[in-house]
């Protein structure tokens, strides 16, 4: 008599041939329980693998491209508006994080919760170095140094599923990635090896070298990070792949968002989209490939500045050479339409919130300053929890940027005399202004769908459903009506 266990055939002793009708019936009732114990446990529901919906995705981040462009005539954005048609699109925009600026966004995009939890605050590591001394950004840090928790990308990798990412920030030496080109200084030195070696062979990089790549200037990075970006899609088909392409960003920061030069970014930006596409057509992929367009943030013309450290000089809080600041007990370091306003001795920063705030509050071009009381308000950490949190935020008005220069008598000046940008962001993600470009297209989206109320943090938990990643926890939810 036979038994097959494991696929494989095993001879039942004589005994148990032989044992007599009693140890047959014991054995029959205990194969039964078996049986109904697996058949009816919730266990083996829940571990049951759950089938993809998709099996690659590529998110392409069009740093800069605010939302209110899709419904600007004057914007040449053929493709992106056919994937909106043929795909879903985020109507009036996706809000942002706070800040509203390019490395907190584009963490939240692949952790899906808010700065308040990853603690990306800036486009790199805000630096506290005690009493009197300000603070700075230092860019040049490692991924663990400047995310806290994990990404989406962390949940790929665990799972054995191919990853890539070209020019996307925080990513420097983060072993989630097969291929890494990231968004930071000398960001050659730190790009995967074999792909350095092969963009030198397709004859995209004149070397290996930080210094020739430096010396290309908005389109002419783009499109090194574009062909990248296809030669992956070609020759690896990650099944999770990250975008950042930089020149509308720059473009919009010196000339302003509607603006000829503004619009010839925005066509730009959409041919290389439509590239990316032909990449996944090439490889044989696209019919197995989502599409997230999206951006970090919109963008507001500015022609004014403030000049909030010149009053904390005159009130004998900072010092300054050559307009800048040297030293401080109170300074801002300003994010585009806000300043992170920092007391160098957290001892003190109860005492002097508030007095920073009614120095400030009333002033030309001030909408707010919002003291962390009302964090909850923004998204970010608590100073008392976190040491690159601010001790205040101030808010400017739409049409002012904040400078971190001390020169000078005056608290508002042309964004020349300042030398800000003509176009800002960072303003407070509730202006619709600073929403950005969100639209799904591919595999496993439904077709001409407009979704409200879309926040970046819903990027995240929806690549994870569709890459039937494990549940991550997100401040976001799964876009439930945008998949089929």
């Amino acid at each position: 008599m036979l038994c097959v266990r494991n696929g494989q055939q095993a001879s039942l002793t004589t005994n148990a041939i032989f044992c007599g009708s009693g140890c047959w019936k014991i054995l029959y009732g205990w194969v039964y329980l078996v049986i109904v114990i697996f058949l009816c446990s919730p266990v083996s529901a829940q571990t049951a693998p759950k089938i993809p919906q998709t099996q690659h995705v590529i998110v392409v981040s069009l740093d800069g491209l605010a939302a209110f462009l899709m419904d600007d005539s004057k914007a040449s954005l053929p493709t992106i508006r056919r994937m909106a048609r043929e795909g879903v699109i985020a109507q009036g925009g996706m809000k942002v994080s706070n800040p509203s600026v390019t490395w907190p966004n584009h963490t939240t995009l692949i952790t899906g919760v808010r700065p308040e939890k990853h603690g990306v605050l800036a486009n790199g590591v805000l630096v506290r170095s005690g009493p009197g001394v300000p603070v700075y950004v230092d860019p040049k840090r490692d991924n663990k140094a400047l995310i806290r928790g994990t990404t989406i990308v962390d949940a790929s990798h665990s799972l054995g599923l191919k990853t890539g990412e070209i020019n996307w920030p925080c990513t420097r030496d983060s072993k989630a990635f097969d291929d890494s080109f990231p968004d930071v200084p000398d960001s050659l030195s730190y790009t995967t090896p074999r792909l350095r070696s092969e963009l030198v062979q397709l004859g995209l990089l004149e070397d290996e070298t930080d210094k020739s790549f430096k010396q290309k200037i908005g389109p002419g990075r783009d499109w090194v990070w574009l062909e990248a970006a296809c030669h992956l899609i070609r020759n690896r088909s990650p099944n999770l792949l990250l975008v950042h392409l930089l020149n509308v960003d720059s473009t919009h920061h010196a000339m302003g968002s509607q603006t000829p030069a503004g619009y010839t970014a925005n066509a730009y930006a959409d041919l290389c989209v439509e590239r990316l596409i032909n990449a996944a057509r090439d490889a044989g992929i696209l019919d197995r490939t989502t599409f997230f367009i999206v951006s970090d943030h919109g963008f507001i013309t500015t022609p004014k500045a403030l000049k909030p450290n010149v009053l904390l000089r005159e009130k004998g809080w900072l010092r300054s050479e050559e307009g800048k600041v040297v030293e401080a007990r109170v300074h801002v370091f300003p994010e585009g339409g806000i300043g992170l306003v920092f007391c160098s001795n957290p001892a003190e920063s109860r005492e002097i919130g508030p007095q920073v705030r009614q120095l400030f509050v009333g002033q030309e071009g001030v909408a707010d300053v919002i003291l962390p009381e009302r964090y909850a308000e923004l998204g970010i950490p608590l100073p008392r929890e976190y040491e690159q949190a601010p001790d205040a935020v101030l808010v400017a008005e739409e049409g002012y940027a904040v400078s971190a220069s001390a020169e000078g008598q005056e608290f508002v000046v042309s964004n020349t005399d300042a030398k800000t940008s003509l176009g800002s962001h960072g303003f407070i993600s509730s202006n619709p202004k600073m929403n950005g470009l969100c639209v799904l297209w591919g595999a496993g989206i439904r077709r001409g769908i407009k979704l409200k109320d879309v926040e970046n943090v819903d990027i995240a938990p929806t690549i994870a459903e569709l890459l039937s990643l494990p549940e991550i926890h997100a401040d976001g939810k799964v876009l439930t009506d945008a998949l089929k």
